[in-house]
């Protein structure tokens, strides 16, 4: 049986744990990028976590942090001065990212103090909310097109393009010197990565690559697909992105899908090696832990995301209401 450990607290310190004792890190701190004006993404994390993690992790632990494209040069600047060593990105790649924009001839009507043509009108809820806009009072926005003959001009024109994937820094914990990666995975049973439980299938009649073909499928990529792109080559792991509706409980706005999770953990971990998040949110990674038989360290400041954790955790059937603390 898994053993799990969750906090209603700051992650900062990690005073509870212990020198080099936790096997792997997967997180999804802030991104700093203030995600829907949310109050707790204003900022990315002070340095003083990754220095806490590096403290607790075993030599040879890996670690995935999730990222954001803006950010992610500096996220990766404080986990390498903190002592981790960048191995690779993950991208999490789907297809119906939302650009960050406005329409720019728009903004040239307002700037010439010229009122921008009505052209019809549409409801809007921002955020995740429970049952969408239909049980929501959503608020009624209107279509525009611009009236001037600059805006015109510039109708459409944009800031930014459309996101279609998410970062994931993957980081290791360097071993001394001293030691081989065989040394280091017989004490500390890190250092390798799980490459065996996260095989990308073959799909059926595929004919099978390469001179000496793995009979379980392809080596998981760097790459990891919501949607099937049906570029020609597409053996890549899918996974679908949460909808709304999926989890009417669950109100967190940047919820990561379970199955996501599952493979990261899988990727990362071996079964009963203990799994440390810093910022739970709704506790995803530990859903995946309770399933896969790993052991779970999480810590969520916010009380109302902590309560869904909980509860996610405990619906597994697979630990008891003593296991949580």
């Amino acid at each position: 049986m898994s053993e799990f450990k969750i906090f209603n607290k700051s992650c900062y310190t990690l005073a509870d744990l212990e020198n080099s004792t936790i096997e792997a890190l997967i997180t999804d701190p802030p991104y700093g990028i203030s995600y829907q004006n949310n109050y707790w993404d204003k900022d990315l994390p002070d340095r003083q976590i990754w220095n806490d993690s590096f403290r607790v992790l075993k030599e040879g632990s890996f670690g995935l942090v999730f990222s954001s494209i803006r950010l992610m040069h500096r996220l990766m600047v404080d986990l390498e001065d903190s002592g981790f060593i960048i191995k690779d990105v993950l991208m999490w790649a789907y297809l119906n990212g939302m650009p960050k924009s406005r329409n720019v001839g728009l903004a040239i009507d307002k700037e010439l103090n010229i009122k921008s043509e009505k052209i019809g009108e549409y409801k809007y809820v921002q955020g995740y909310k429970k049952g969408g806009a239909d049980n929501y009072k959503a608020k009624t926005k209107y279509k525009l097109t611009p009236s001037s003959e600059l805006g015109k001009k510039f109708n459409g024109a944009g800031l930014g393009i459309k996101p279609a994937y998410e970062p994931i820094i993957l980081i290791q914990k360097p071993i001394k010197k001293a030691k081989n990666v065989a040394q280091n995975t017989i004490i500390n049973g890190t250092d390798a990565l799980n490459l065996e439980s996260t095989r990308i299938p073959y799909e059926k009649g595929e004919s099978k690559v390469g001179h000496n073909p793995h009979p379980n499928g392809r080596v998981t990529a760097n790459i990891l697909r919501t949607s099937n792109f049906n570029d020609g080559y597409d053996k890549f792991f899918l996974v679908p992105k949460v909808r709304q509706k999926k989890d009417d409980y669950n109100f967190h706005p940047t919820l990561k899908p379970v199955s996501l999770m599952f493979h990261l953990t899988k990727l990362i971990t071996f079964e009963k090696q203990t799994i440390l998040d810093p910022f739970m949110g709704s506790g995803s990674t530990g859903v995946a832990c309770a399933k896969l038989k790993r052991h779970f360290i999480g810590y969520e400041l916010d009380s109302g995301y902590f309560k869904i954790a909980k509860t996610r955790i405990e619906k597994q059937n697979l630990i008891t209401n003593n296991s949580i603390f």
